[in-house]
């Protein structure tokens, strides 16, 4: 059974034995709950255009991916076929897999009315004509296109005749194509049999989107599908083209690397990244206007299953839609955001001194990430630096980090970086940046086989006039400055030398692979994670017991671990209140008297990725706050290294209060999370203004991070 497969009968596998009353979400109903929040925001008409389109592609992207994992892993639970194992996993496969596909498909309905009815019809209100059915193109348009296919498109593709006698080709993972109805062009048969053909769609090589010559003032965009289309006839010589359908193929992209203790781990992932593309298919999507005869033939043709089959739309991968052109730019788009500066480093000569001054925290992508590059910049020229070690989880493609970490070397300076083999969907560029920087002299170290490295955390040692100086940096978010623009994350600059001292065990541990090192301050998962969340929470029923105040506000990812959901709910229990910021998977019920009623789950969605993770408990006055980029799943919890920091500053937690603030008073782009997780508008008293977090939060970085105001529960 693959690593996902286990991990879905782990986290499924219900430990109700000890709390009979206690009840939770389906994991991946809950996401799929959560992708159609971000599908609800293409179809606001409050937002602009382009936003929405946006919000489009991004669902999109979502729901491609859930099929190349998590319906990959349920097939492959299904296939497994032995009864002791289904029983174990407190459910049937089967019967979840319908379910899924259910929600999915009233999803793509939703997806495919604000698709058609919305978004397309006011493009073209607005001079912007994306084709989607056969144009009536004037000259000009026709040569273009034909010109267009000639020079840039017809190099790339593979027409292929399918016949009985005949092998099929293989369809690449996620490439688009075309099923082709052909008859051959024949005098002596007056009525030829039909052909199926398939040729590629070569998005890869090609922008996915065209611009044609303008029409009557309006601009014209066609898909490089439908170039491909009007073009058969030549692709084809000698048959007539009846039909065209387009087609794509989702394969299993799990890499299926089992917690392995022993072995080479870099040259397994080597071998199994070629293998992704190749694995066995999850979602064969196909134009519902396709005959059923056709469709019967490639299922046979291709080896699917029934299962395997799900109707799409003329045009498939619409995450595309990322890259469609606005030509009337900035009309039709949101407010821009450009990053802030931060005053205590914008006015210092150097980052380290401005360390020495005060501890720092950064609110990206409200404050410029230049900061953090910055931070290794100055670190590879600086004389008095001697030694950088960081973990990389998912680094930029273009990576200035990895420059300045390679410059660092050859200017002198020791530098060691932990690098994370095993993140999904970039192992191929962790690789080639593993592979580049060890030229460069960078000290490597691989994964551990087992675990995931999914800490975010860096130091830098100086030695000044003899005296050593150490300055860490604690994120939330990777070390990315691409992803840094869209995700909302925290970044913690420290010379705090009890946390860097437990800091510099972790990676020592990291290193050499043994003697777990001893930590107090910070929250590091294999060793007290668990175990001071626990005792956090019980602090805050003990106080709710003896009539104190007691809150606890934690903002994740996703909350799917039902040992941290029943200590949720015996802390509502025990009249504990707790707010709870969960973007996607959130399996912990609401609302449920006897059980969850003390608890409030707000869900935001917006232009920014709410990403960071944090911890708040009241402790009666004297409260405790941590961050980190550990949910509370059963994978962060107990098979990743994570590292989880304190921010004890009473400023900055000031500040990060006032974000949370900010956030549970969204009454836009917010929404509650109800029983069987659905998304509940707030609804907006009568004269109270609208209130948009991100907006906010924007403002008041603007204005130096100056009033915070206290979050009452």
């Amino acid at each position: 059974m693959s690593e996902t497969a286990q991990n879905t009968a782990e986290i499924e596998k219900s430990e109700a034995a000890e709390t009979p009353n206690y009840i939770y979400d389906e994991r991946d109903l809950s996401w799929l709950d959560f992708n159609k929040r971000v599908l609800d925001e293409a179809g606001n008409l409050e937002l602009p255009l382009y936003e929405r389109i946006k919000f489009l592609a991004i669902y999109s992207s979502n729901r491609d991916e859930f099929f190349r994992v998590r319906i990959a892993a349920l097939k492959s639970l299904i296939k497994v076929g032995k009864k002791q194992v289904k029983k174990a996993l407190g459910f049937k496969p089967k019967v979840k897999l319908k379910k899924i596909l259910k929600r999915l498909e009233s999803h793509q309905l939703d997806f495919n009315h604000i698709f058609k009815m919305q978004i397309l019809p006011e493009l073209r209100e607005n001079g912007i004509i994306l084709v989607q059915e056969k144009e009536d193109f004037s000259e000009k348009q026709q040569n273009y296109i034909r010109h267009y296919f000639r020079s840039k498109v017809m190099g790339y593709l593979q027409p292929v005749v399918l016949s009985e006698d005949r092998g099929a080709p293989f369809l690449q993972n996620r490439h688009l194509y075309l099923a082709i109805e052909l008859k051959k062009k024949s005098d002596i048969d007056e009525n030829p049999a039909i052909t199926y053909a398939i040729v590629n769609v070569p998005s890869d090589n090609s922008p996915r989107f065209a611009e044609l010559p303008k029409k009557d003032g309006d601009f014209y965009y066609i898909f490089l599908d439908d170039i491909v289309r009007e073009n058969l006839p030549s692709i084809f010589p000698g048959y007539e083209v009846i039909g065209s359908y387009s087609i794509k193929m989702n394969r299993d992209a799990d890499l299926h690397i089992e917690d392995e203790y022993t072995g080479d781990l870099v040259s397994k992932i080597r071998k199994r990244l070629d293998k992704r593309n190749i694995g066995s298919p999850s979602r064969f999507v196909f134009d519902r206007s396709m005959p059923e005869e056709f469709r019967e033939f490639l299922l046979n043709k291709l080896v699917l299953e029934e299962e395997n089959l799900v109707e799409g739309g003329s045009h498939h991968s619409l995450y595309d839609l990322f890259s469609l052109p606005n030509p009337i730019k900035p009309k039709l788009e949101g407010k821009k955001f450009p990053p802030l500066p931060h005053a205590q480093l914008e006015e210092s000569d150097s980052i380290f001194n401005a360390l020495d001054q005060e501890d720092c925290l950064l609110h990206f992508p409200y404050h410029s990430y230049d900061y953090v590059l910055r931070f290794f910049n100055e670190a590879a020229i600086e004389p008095t630096v001697t030694d950088i070690k960081l973990t990389v989880y998912r680094i930029a493609t273009a990576s200035f980090i990895a420059n300045a970490l390679i410059s660092a070397v050859k200017n002198g300076k020791k530098v060691t970086v932990f690098v994370e083999l095993k993140a999904r969907f970039d192992e191929q560029n962790n690789l080639r940046w593993a592979k580049q920087m060890e030229a460069g002299g960078v000290k490597i170290i691989y994964s551990i086989p087992g675990l995931k490295v999914h800490a975010k955390v860096a130091y830098v040692t100086r030695t000044v006039n003899g005296k050593k100086k150490e300055y860490a940096f604690f994120g939330t978010g990777n070390f990315n400055e691409s992803t840094a623009s869209i995700y909302a994350d925290h970044g913690f600059f420290t010379t705090d030398s009890s946390l860097i001292s437990e800091l510099k065990q972790v990676f020592k541990f990291l290193t050499v692979k043994r003697n777990y090192p001893t930590v107090k301050h910070l929250l590091v998962a294999q060793l007290n994670m668990v175990a001071r969340f626990e005792e956090l929470i019980d602090r805050e029923i003990e106080n709710a017991k003896a009539g104190k105040e007691a809150c606890i506000l934690v903002k994740v990812n996703s909350l799917e671990d039902e040992k941290m959901i029943n200590k949720l709910y015996e802390a509502s229990n025990a009249g504990v209140k707790i707010e709870l910021i969960v973007r996607g998977i959130c399996r912990l019920v609401p609302n449920v008297a006897g059980m969850s009623e003390n608890i409030k789950i707000t869900r935001l969605v917006d232009i920014f990725l709410e990403h960071a993770r944090v911890y708040y408990f009241h402790n009666n006055g004297e409260s405790e706050l941590f961050m980190g980029s550990a949910d509370w799943m059963h994978r962060n919890l107990y098979t990743r290294v994570e590292v989880v920091f304190p921010i004890r500053d009473e400023k900055l937690k000031a500040e990060v209060m006032q974000i949370l603030k900010f956030q549970l008073e969204d009454n836009t782009s917010a929404r509650l999370v109800g029983e069987n997780d659905k998304n509940t508008l707030i609804e907006i008293a009568e004269g109270e203004p609208k209130r948009r977090a991100q907006t906010e939060i924007y403002e008041w970085v603007e204005n130096g991070c100056s009033e915070c105001e206290p979050l009452s529960f």
